[in-house]
This record gives C-alpha cells, sequence and structure tokens, in this order.
C-alpha cells in the first residue's frame, strides 16, 4: 500500500523510554523509501514517455509543416498552371480569330474576284452574242440579197458553156 503525503505528515510514532520506537520508526522509513523508490522509478517513465510522446510530436510537426508547404508548392503549381493555361488559351483564342480573319479576308478577295470575273464574261458572252448576231444577220442579209440570185444564174450559165462530161452535177452537190 502506498502512502500518501497526508499518512507520512499524519504519522505518530508511539513514545518509549529512550523515545520513539526504533524498530516502527525504522519500518516506515523502509515503506517511505520504498514508496519513494517507485514514486521516482514511475516519474523517470512517464518523463521517458513524455520525452518520447514530444519526440513524436516535434515529428509530426515536422509532417505537418512539411505538408503545409507541400500543399502551399502544390496550391502555387496549380495557380502558376492555371495562369499559364489562361494566357495560352488567350494565345490560341487571339491566333484562331486572326486566322478567321485572314480567311474570312481572303474568302471575300476570292468572291470579289470571282464576281468582277463572272461579271467579265458576262460582258464578254453579250459581245459574242451581239457579234454572233450581227455575223447571222449579215450572212442572212448577203442571202436575201439579189447579187447572190444573179450569182446563181451566171454560175449555171458557165456551168452550162462547159463541154460535157467535164462537170458532173453529182460532184457539185
Amino acid at each position: 500500500m502506498a502512502l500518501t503525503p497526508t499518512d507520512i505528515h499524519n504519522k505518530q510514532f508511539s513514545k518509549t523510554f529512550r523515545g520513539y520506537d526504533e524498530d516502527e520508526v525504522n519500518e516506515f522509513l523502509d515503506q517511505v523509501i520504498k514508496d519513494y523508490e517507485t514514486t521516482i522509478r514511475e516519474k523517470d517513465e512517464l518523463f521517458g514517455k513524455v520525452n518520447e510522446l514530444e519526440e513524436k510530436l516535434d515529428h509530426f510537426s515536422n509532417i505537418e509543416e512539411t505538408l503545409n508547404k507541400s500543399i502551399y508548392v502544390a496550391q502555387e503549381s496549380a495557380e502558376d498552371v492555371k495562369r499559364s493555361a489562361q494566357k495560352e488559351s488567350q494565345l490560341i483564342i487571339k491566333e484562331a480569330e486572326k486566322n478567321a480573319d485572314r480567311i474570312i479576308n481572303d474568302a471575300l478577295a476570292k468572291s470579289r474576284k470571282v464576281a468582277l470575273e463572272i461579271e467579265e464574261l458576262k460582258k464578254q458572252a453579250s459581245v459574242y452574242r451581239m457579234r454572233f448576231k450581227m455575223l447571222i444577220e449579215s450572212q442572212l442579209e448577203m442571202l436575201q440579197d439579189e447579187d447572190w440570185d444573179s450569182l446563181e444564174d451566171s454560175t449555171e450559165e458557165a456551168l452550162d458553156q462547159l463541154p460535157y462530161g467535164a462537170y458532173d452535177e453529182t460532184e457539185s452537190r
């Protein structure tokens, strides 16, 4: 049974002729020493456990600090990646807009060129049609001209004057 400080303080020794009973005092002191040694041993064990726990706490605090730094670095890296991605996407969008403008401008230029070529072809077709019409009309006029009839008559007369067999009508037709 462990002694409490109150037990030690309240302990009274019986008196004998020469004072306290020496055996009783020695017995009590042995009990106090035993309890004191146990207390010292327990205290040392507790201090060892406290030191061990403090070391673990320091270790885990270091891990926590390292993790916090890693999280911070990861967040910064993520922000850098995000900013970089945004810049790159803006550059891609600007490049795409430039390409789209270039393509649109090229298409407009080509369509204007094609429209001009179509207009030119229409003019050429109109001129060709008008010239062809004039050619046909002039040919018709020539066919309707009285000189043609007289030319035909004079050709027949010239053929009639040729000797027989020199001109075969089937060959001319």
